[in-house]
């Protein structure tokens, strides 16, 4: 299961586009909810619409799923023009976030409700042969007779996926699926669902504002803002190679610099030396533009240490200033530190980098730097 490397992107490469979104726009009265969507999903691969609340993801999932119509573009989903189809004939089934099941139903009622419906309808033992499949797929089999109150919120989640699989849809969507679980719980359940989901073999779109969630399951993730689809990419992509200022930060943390270009360099003015920046950076003289350095890229020694990495060198940013915060989480410790012009350059330290030696703390001199190829131009 590659979802970060390029085997994802590699394997997706070779299927076709199943599902086609086609410059689709939504209005609601004078909010601007999806600007212009265009996208491809291939078969069987499990995508993530990612963003904060109000940016539009929730309401192209519901556009998906027939609960809302686009007032611009097109939804072609394995060839089919979705456009009138209503909800309830889609090829589609929707997961929401509250999970939706029926209180008063057993475990199995409630996976069996969807298949009742539909028409022509199924005889009783082929719906309960469905049934018993599903619930056998998600490890729930000894719980059929139970109530939704009596499940955990684990549980619960893992009935309502049952429910959404039972129809064989072409589309799966998931609508914050694990926003309901505590942390150690969605953790755990991210790796399940995505077993699940490849094992079944059905296209997926998933909408999180959890950025761990989004890169742990899908194979590529779309970051949306304001309506607008910014970016596509593999995790990987995503996070190493942003191409703006809004996916830079909001996947992950970022060092974030801004200046214009002198020289090959960027003058930034909370640094105390023009930014050298990576040799690929297609900049002109003038230029205004954002440097983005990760904060495991940034190296931390000690004023007057010796060390390769933070030396002057040919190609290496560095600046000395004062730690200011320490946030120790175990793996590693995550430096603020302060520079003479009040800018903080943020560096994420593995505990193991000290040896023997005591960590620098609150108030020690220190240096930070990073190679330039380190760093992310972005032009906007």
């Amino acid at each position: 299961m590659d979802h970060n490397g390029d085997g994802a992107a590699g394997g997706r490469a070779n299927r076709r586009a199943y599902l086609r979104i086609e410059g689709v726009t939504k209005r609601f009265d004078d909010t601007l909810a999806v600007d212009d969507v265009s996208l491809e999903i291939a078969e069987r691969e499990i995508f993530a619409l990612l963003g904060s609340s109000g940016c539009g993801k929730s309401t192209l999932l519901r556009m998906l799923a027939g609960l809302e119509m686009p007032d611009a573009g097109r939804i072609v989903l394995d060839g089919e023009d979705l456009a009138a189809v209503p909800a309830h004939r889609r090829p589609t089934n929707m997961m929401f976030q509250s999970y939706a099941l029926f209180p008063h139903m057993t475990v199995e009622a409630n996976v069996a409700f969807g298949l009742w419906q539909l028409r022509p309808r199924l005889a009783r033992a082929e719906v309960e042969a469905r049934v018993a499949e599903m619930l056998e797929l998600v490890q729930m089999q000894r719980y059929a007779r139970r109530k939704p109150h009596e499940l955990s919120g684990g549980q619960q989640q893992r009935v309502a996926l049952a429910r959404s699989l039972a129809k064989e849809p072409k589309l799966l969507l998931l609508d914050e699926p694990l926003a309901a679980l505590d942390k150690k719980i969605r953790q755990r359940t991210q790796l399940e669902l995505v077993n699940l989901i490849e094992r079944v073999g059905v296209t997926c779109i998933l909408v999180t504002h959890d950025q761990e969630e989004a890169m742990t399951m899908a194979g590529r993730i779309g970051v949306m803002n304001e309506g607008r689809l910014l970016q596509v990419g593999t995790p990987g992509d995503i996070y190493e190679t942003p191409d703006c200022r809004f996916t830079a930060e909001f996947i992950g943390e970022t060092n974030l610099f801004h200046g214009r270009v002198v020289g090959g360099a960027l003058a930034c003015a909370e640094f105390p030396a023009p930014i050298m920046l990576p040799p690929d950076a297609a900049l002109a003289q003038g230029d205004e533009a954002w440097v983005s350095v990760r904060p495991e890229r940034v190296t931390l020694s000690r004023v007057g240490a010796a060390s390769s990495r933070t030396s002057d060198g040919a190609g290496c940013n560095a600046a000395t200033g004062e730690v200011a915060e320490i946030a120790y989480l175990g793996s590693h410790s995550v430096y603020h530190v302060r520079l003479a012009s009040g800018r903080v350059v943020i560096a994420s330290v593995p505990s193991v980098h000290w040896g023997d030696a005591a960590p620098p703390t609150w108030g020690d001199a220190v240096r930070v730097a990073w190679f330039a190829p380190d760093g992310v131009v972005l032009a906007r």
